[in-house]
């Protein structure tokens, strides 16, 4: 089965083995680029794709954000340039379970997406879960002064099925608060791409998105999760405004081309060896389901 891997999952898994020696080197750097003690930590434990067991308590959002962004800055070495971003706790059961009380950002890089049909290794990463998730692209940076939903559909190319493969991060004996959520990005780690749905003039795309179902099922059509678009703060339209409001109160804007990742409509699963799961997206295309696969080896 090791032949079916896909090889986008072995950079990271090549450099977890160099990370005893190399590790070093980020420590040793001058004092004037050293990473803060905190994305050391996290960035050692996600290379090596060992779990991490600190905390970090009384970690405010503020400190949790600049941790992210070194973090970010750090994998962009490995894992290529900016692709887009990620909302997380969309849903309003994961705020509760965080104690989060708005969702929370990270950002995707290019290395981290895959196609549908991938098999990756079963310890991607140090805490690995699945999802199903929804991602839209940017068609124009008029996206940036939208005032409603329909301004922003008219803003969006195509909307794309996604299952994301979050990273945790943390031992499953940790309960993460929303700022230690942020300082691992978001548990950013690898998503598995549909063919993308063009986004075409015309009324009917808003009740799609809001009505769309997401079934999970594994290779024996078993049903693991399941959810509907309107999970995502009522309507996953809202969420691509949060994204693009969370960004503007930092002075950034979203771009041509930019993709958006728009949080878990399934609940979270863990990862097992052996383990294929099948997304099936309903309702997004009149003609039919879509489907997309990704399995995990040993």
């Amino acid at each position: 089965m090791a032949g079916r891997f896909n090889f986008k999952a072995l950079p990271l898994r090549l450099l977890a083995a160099l990370v005893a020696t190399s590790f070093s080197i980020l420590i040793l750097r001058p004092p004037a680029f050293a990473l803060s003690p905190r994305t050391q930590v996290i960035l050692e434990n996600y290379l090596s794709g060992t779990p991490l067991r600190d905390g970090f308590p009384g970690l405010t959002m503020e400190e949790a954000r600049a941790v992210q962004d070194e973090f970010v800055l750090e994998l962009k070495k490995i894992l290529g340039e900016e692709a887009g971003y990620k909302a997380a706790l969309t849903n309003p059961e994961a705020r509760k379970r965080f104690g989060a009380t708005e969702p929370l950002r990270g950002v995707l890089l290019r290395g981290m997406l895959v196609k549908s049909g991938a098999w990756l290794p079963v310890d991607f990463g140090a805490r690995p879960m699945c999802e199903g998730d929804l991602l839209v692209r940017v068609r124009d940076d008029g996206i940036n002064n939208a005032k409603d939903l329909k301004e922003v559909l008219v803003s969006l190319e195509s909307v794309i099925p996604f299952i994301e493969l979050p990273d945790m991060v943390y031992s499953d004996d940790i309960n993460p608060t929303a700022p230690m959520i942020v300082a691992i990005n978001a548990g950013a780690r690898y998503g598995v791409l549909g063919e993308p749905i063009p986004i075409t003039p015309g009324p009917g795309w808003e009740e799609r998105l809001r009505d769309m179902t997401v079934e999970i099922r594994d290779s024996n059509g078993a049903l693991l999760a399941d959810g509907r678009g309107s999970a995502l703060m009522g309507h996953p339209l809202n969420v691509v405004l949060w994204i693009r409001d969370s960004l503007r109160s930092e002075g950034k804007t979203l771009k041509k081309g930019d993709i958006l990742s728009l949080g878990g409509i399934t609940r979270m699963l863990p990862i097992r060896p052996g383990m294929k799961i099948k997304a099936r997206y309903t309702g997004l295309l009149p003609e039919g389901a879509v489907e997309v696969s990704v399995g995990f080896a040993d």
